[in-house]
């Protein structure tokens, strides 16, 4: 069984080729620097680790979201991205691409990595080869998109008003209500697995920061230790008092 897409795709364009060489073009619109995969990463590690992901979920970074224009196929892989719902896949077949309201729901939120190329993150071309800004928000209409530059620590968040994006200001702590996920996104400079960046990172309503699962199995060696040495001290204190720990009750 295979993905399904619009039959006028069908006929006119949509091929896995032609889609695998615009996903290749994407990559070549400056998608060379190597934080952006680990960005992507640690945003989707941290979700997963505190629950928020769900089987009929689907996040995803660099794989093409499909859609037609003029009866052309137009294709964007963006850096994350996350679909509330989308229609599960037979055993063994993966998934090459995202058609919206085809394959599944409508993307929600969409994450663009700054970069120095031409025709980039922001930019508002109408005319083919569309600009991010202009596909995202006219084409497919993403309800939420945000841009990040861990080199200048700038994070921008726009919500879709009225057909247009609207920048939406941080709070106090600097970070930005994501409604989708119902999670605050912010920048937080420190390290991951031996890379130190400005990483984007999750809290929760209530400050929390959402952490990865190499924290939570630090916290946890941590917990593991702390339990190990009140145990001995308690073996320590029946040794004192004449009495062995080790004898059964």
């Amino acid at each position: 069984m295979e993905e399904n897409y619009p039959s006028q795709l069908n006929k006119d364009c949509h091929t896995e080729i032609e889609v695998a060489l615009q996903v290749i073009q994407s990559f070549a619109d400056g998608k060379t620097e190597l934080e952006q995969p680990v960005l992507a990463a640690a945003l989707t590690d941290a979700l997963g680790a505190a629950g928020y992901i769900q089987p009929e979920m689907l996040i995803a970074s660099n794989l093409g979201l499909v859609a037609t224009v003029n009866k052309n196929t137009v294709v964007k892989a963006p850096d994350w991205f996350y679909v509330p719902q989308v229609h599960p896949l037979p055993q063994g077949v993966i998934r090459r691409s995202y058609s919206p309201n085809i394959d599944g729901a409508n993307i929600e939120i969409v994450m663009e990595f700054l970069s120095e190329a031409d025709g980039g993150e922001l930019s508002i071309r109408s005319t083919p080869p569309y600009g991010k800004f202009h596909f995202y928000e006219q084409i497919l209409q993403v309800p939420t998109y945000i841009t990040y530059d861990p080199y200048d620590r700038s994070l921008e968040v726009r919500y879709l008003q009225d057909g247009r994006y609207v920048l939406h200001p941080a709070n106090d702590q600097g970070r930005v209500w994501i409604p989708q996920l119902e999670l605050y996104l912010g920048i937080w400079s420190g390290e991951r697995l031996q890379q130190t960046m400005n990483w984007l990172r999750w809290w929760d309503n209530s400050g929390n920061l959402l952490l990865w699962s190499s924290e939570e199995a630090i916290q946890e060696r941590q917990r593991a230790d702390q339990e190990q040495q009140r145990a001995e001290r308690l073996a320590a204190k029946l040794r004192e008092l004449g009495i062995d720990p080790d004898l059964p009750d």
